[in-house]
């Protein structure tokens, strides 16, 4: 008896220390690691189709956290489609039509982005054809959504691996996607907080931004839809300083031909005279008579002027013209003695009559 006791205070301690989800028959969730907050799909796109026949393909391709593994599931569709990761974050992949599927214009497009063994879902927010999006916001009943404030942190450069934070603010609850110049498909902003928008998209390769690329906010709630443009440039102010300067640089161009220039030497009296001596050695020993002398003559003629140009030609030189096309439109050529290290191309600038690179 005594026994049974002491197990039975043990089970009651036991429960005590037991959370109250568990003695109610419930599991407990899971607080979200660090790994699961920074897994993300950033981009969703598909290129629209006019028509979903078999044998058509459907272009997709995910922007998101890089290093995972992409699954595509279509609505309608018989199978699934794995997306292959072409750049770092970039998936792609392309799914045919077979004459099995089931595929609208609308049929729901959900992707997932696993990694280890935590997963992040995104469903496409357009349409597979052509012509078919969201109804107009006119059209449907309720308030329209409104945009605030569109806003972004602009990059010193533009080229791959550089971020772009953008954030949007306007009403709560929705959906912000965005559209932006030289970029394929669509990015999106996820509501950090109450009304605010915000996320930071780093500029792929293959991407053609400018600073003045279009961006174009859109904000959906339910089917109703808000739109502004972005109206700042995406590149930072001090990142023209250079450009400005360079287009203002009076010296700088760039080489726009290299020539090799050869200049023939002029025979000296040396030249002449051992030249018309041999000459005039050699028709001596041709004929008689007076035809023994014109050909002394003939020889000491053309010998001479043999011997002018061989000297001619032993001093003759070589020397290096290199053309530079100037911003302005005018050119300069200048002259070296020597092959000067220059290419067809190469930026530079001309200091007193001297090329040096322009970095």
């Amino acid at each position: 008896m005594k026994i049974a006791q002491k197990i039975l205070v043990g089970m009651l301690a036991m429960s005590a220390s037991l959370p109250l989800a568990m003695l109610s028959g419930q599991a407990q969730a899971q607080p979200y690691s660090q790994s699961q907050a920074t897994l993300r799909i950033e981009g969703f796109n598909v290129d629209e189709v006019p028509r979903l026949n078999p044998g058509v393909d459907l272009n997709f391709s995910i922007y998101g956290t890089p290093g995972g593994q992409v699954s595509l599931r279509i609505e309608g569709a018989t199978h699934s489609l794995m997306l292959l990761e072409v750049e770092a974050g970039l998936y792609e992949g392309t799914y045919t039509i077979s004459d099995r599927d089931r595929i609208a214009a609308r049929s729901p497009v959900t992707a997932n982005l696993r990694q280890g063994n935590q997963v992040v879902s995104a469903v496409l927010n357009e349409s597979l054809q052509v012509g078919v999006g969201y109804h107009s916001a006119a059209a449907m009943p309720g308030p329209l959504p409104g945009i605030e404030r569109f806003d972004v942190e602009p990059a010193a450069d533009l080229s791959g691996g550089n971020d772009l934070r953008f954030t949007v603010f306007g009403t709560p609850g929705g959906k912000v996607d965005l559209v932006i110049g030289g970029v394929k498909g669509k990015v999106f902003l996820p509501e950090v907080s109450k009304g605010e928008y915000a996320s930071t998209y780093t500029i792929k390769n293959r991407d053609r931004i400018a600073s003045n690329s279009v961006v174009t906010a859109n904000l959906r709630v339910g089917e109703r839809l808000a739109s502004v443009t972005l109206g700042k440039p995406l590149q930072s102010a001090a990142a023209y300083a250079p450009t400005r300067a360079a287009r203002n640089c009076n010296n700088c161009g760039s080489v726009e031909a290299i020539n090799l220039v050869e200049v023939k030497g002029e025979g000296g009296y040396l030249g002449t005279i051992g030249g018309g001596i041999v000459g005039a050695l050699l028709g001596s020993q041709v004929g008689g008579g007076n035809g023994r002398t014109a050909a002394q003559i003939a020889g000491a003629v053309g010998g001479a002027y043999a011997g002018h140009a061989i000297e001619g030609n032993a001093r003759k030189t070589n020397h290096f013209e290199v053309v530079v096309r100037l911003q302005n439109g005018t050119a300069q050529t200048i002259s070296y003695a020597a092959d000067p290290g220059f290419r067809v191309g190469d930026k530079v600038k001309v200091n007193d009559g001297v090329i040096v690179r322009n970095p």
